[in-house]
């Protein structure tokens, strides 16, 4: 299956049509989060990059990882509806949607100015690292994941 390239300037265009296309009120087609839930959750993996605000897992968990959950993170299957979601991406808390859709929008932005060149080879926190490709199928899996959750 082929994912939105976060890299290719009209494609992030079209993800962030997306994005707005999405409103406060929006239900999910599945699962419990609330469209401004799904936003943060969202920008936790830009954070994990951009940012210290989470914490990176230990040698031992990062390396059950690379084994055990990397092929399903960075390979072509879609997730699957209703994935259980790792503690740090859980979103429990009421957000401001707009709040959380603009840093989102930031995020999406900031991966694509930076481009396959600032990801060929970048750490992961959870998975080493990574080739842009791999970083390409992330972002872009993840994103429309939680864009197909809510009909957009």
């Amino acid at each position: 299956m082929s994912y939105p390239d976060p890299f290719d300037a009209a494609q992030v265009d079209a993800v962030i049509d997306r994005i707005h296309r999405l409103g406060a009120s929006t239900p999910p087609q599945w699962g419990k989060m609330s469209s401004a839930q799904a936003m943060a959750h969202l920008c936790v993996a830009y954070e994990m990059v951009y940012t210290n605000t989470h914490a990176k897992p230990s040698v031992f968990v990062r390396l059950l990882l690379r084994l055990v959950a990397k092929r399903g993170v960075v390979g072509p299957k879609p997730y699957p509806k209703n994935t259980v979601t790792a503690p740090q991406f859980r979103i429990a808390d009421a957000r401001d949607f707009f709040v959380e859709r603009d840093r989102l929008i930031d995020y999406v932005r900031r991966v694509q100015v930076d481009g396959r060149e600032g990801f060929e080879g970048r750490e992961s926190p959870s998975f080493g690292a990574l080739t842009a490709d791999e970083w390409a199928v992330l972002f872009g899996k993840h994103l429309d994941h939680h864009l197909r959750q809510f009909g957009v």
